[in-house]
């Protein structure tokens, strides 16, 4: 969501307010200033030169059956359609998600536009075969080469313990880790706590969705005035967020996910090379990494590491994609080769059912963080008899945290949380001023960033 509202605010500098929707479930249209309230009868059917929306709200329109969300998807036609971060496009719905672009290509005059630093190899899938694609920047390599801000340090033999991690982050003035899980978030957090007297700040899905913006913005203050400041974060930060750090710590993972990181380090240039410090910590949640990445994993390690390529090798990240595409037979098995198979037989509610760009594996949980008055009064708004009107649902986002669901089963069960309203639930256990929800029998599930 930061993502999307960073963009929109740059489209709005480029085409002035009166050209630029921003439609995503963080945007209460009831609550806009007048000189945007045109935005909300603008959203039903995305009347506005430039639309700024969420990868999730385009594709579950475009492959919905439900008129609300399908009236706005002619839009599409004869539009410029840029999808940002591409890279973080689920495997497992690749294979639709594709040939819709190309029939909205191919049959509706769009033109779509694939952004990302680590660029995936989807060319190389038959759904996109005999497609002559135009490359915006025809040589990367030379480029990358020239634009190199970061080099790569590996930590992975022997690995580290996050506390050896945390004393070495203390010795830098400003510092960003990003982990694997919730709870190694958590874990390191707490270690760097332990060995520096400076602010240490951290963000997680653990805390409600106003926390984090909160803390996004004081980390970018610091960072602005050239304050040190130490940040702890899984991988929500990533991606396209606009925040630059002298030196980066990131746990192993999937090689589009260490390059994004390196995205965060010296990104604005300012230093003559930053420093990305790729670490295996010995007492992580292995379990919890792969229940993140899967198989990516495992094509990562063989491709990238100590003696093997670096992240930004183009080459070898090439290679890595065809690997991991052809390793997980996308398009002859999975969901997505199923969901082709009810397009082929015109089974739309079939189509509709089974498309999920996100996992529902969490629990949206209204923690007790922020504005407790306006708090209770949309809690109030939610449970009236009548049922709650749309707005409610997007005015108590700020107040949402998020749990997988077997952790948030075992919060209900043991009177950590109590139902709410459908899966919401509400927390009653500790919420930390820094770390949010606080769960103190942690287990493997403890894996969602």
């Amino acid at each position: 969501m930061s993502i999307t509202e960073q963009n929109a605010q740059v489209y709005r500098r480029l085409f002035g307010d009166d050209h630029v929707l921003e439609h995503h479930s963080g945007i209460d249209m009831g609550s806009l200033p007048p000189s945007r309230r045109w935005q909300r009868l603008a959203a039903e059917n995305w009347d506005a030169p430039v639309v700024v929306t969420t990868t999730v709200r385009l594709f579950e329109s475009l492959f919905s059956r439900k008129p609300a969300a399908m009236r706005k998807v002619h839009r599409l036609a004869g539009s410029v359609i840029v999808l940002d971060e591409v890279q973080s496009l689920p495997d497992t719905m690749l294979l639709p998600i594709l040939s819709a672009l190309r029939d909205l290509t191919e049959h509706f005059g769009s033109s779509v536009l694939l952004a990302s630093a680590t660029q995936p190899e989807f060319f190389a899938l038959e759904v996109f075969a005999g497609l002559d694609p135009r490359p915006v920047v025809a040589e990367p390599k030379p480029l990358f080469r020239r634009l190199a801000r970061v080099r790569y340090e590996w930590r992975c033999d022997p690995k580290p313990t996050l506390a050896q991690v945390a004393t070495e982050m203390a010795s830098e003035s400003s510092v960003l880790a990003i982990v694997n899980t919730t709870g190694d978030a958590a874990a390191l957090h707490r270690e760097m706590e332990a060995v520096t007297d400076g602010p240490v700040l951290h963000l997680s899905t653990r805390m409600a969705g106003g926390h984090r913006r909160e803390v996004l913005r004081k980390v970018r203050a610091r960072l602005d005035k050239g304050l040190p400041v130490a940040a702890v974060s899984t991988q929500l930060i990533e991606a396209g967020v606009d925040l630059d750090f002298p030196v980066v710590f990131r746990a192993y993972a999937v090689a589009e996910a260490m390059q994004q990181a390196a995205g965060r380090c010296n990104r604005n240039g300012r230093l003559k090379q930053g420093r990305v410090v790729i670490f295996d910590p010995a007492d992580a949640s292995a379990a919890g990494a792969r229940r993140v990445y899967g198989a990516a994993l495992d094509t990562t390690r063989a491709c990238f590491g100590p003696g093997l390529a670096l992240p930004d090798d183009l080459d070898a990240l090439s290679a890595y994609y065809r690997a991991r595409y052809a390793l997980k037979n996308l398009e002859e098995s999975g969901p997505g080769a199923d969901i082709q198979r009810d397009r082929a037989a015109f089974d739309f509610p079939a189509v509709a059912l089974k498309f999920k760009l996100i996992d529902e594996f969490t629990v949206p949980v209204l923690v007790p963080y922020g504005d407790g008055t306006e708090r209770e009064q949309l809690r109030a708004l939610l449970l009236r008899p009548t049922g709650a009107e749309p707005w409610v649902f997007r005015r108590i986002q700020p107040y949402l945290a998020a749990l997988p669901k077997r952790l948030a089963d075992k919060a209900l069960q043991e009177g950590m949380a109590a139902p709410l309203l459908g899966d919401l639930v509400e927390w009653h256990g500790a919420y930390d001023a820094c770390r949010g929800i606080e769960f103190t029998d942690p287990v493997g599930e403890d894996f969602v960033w």
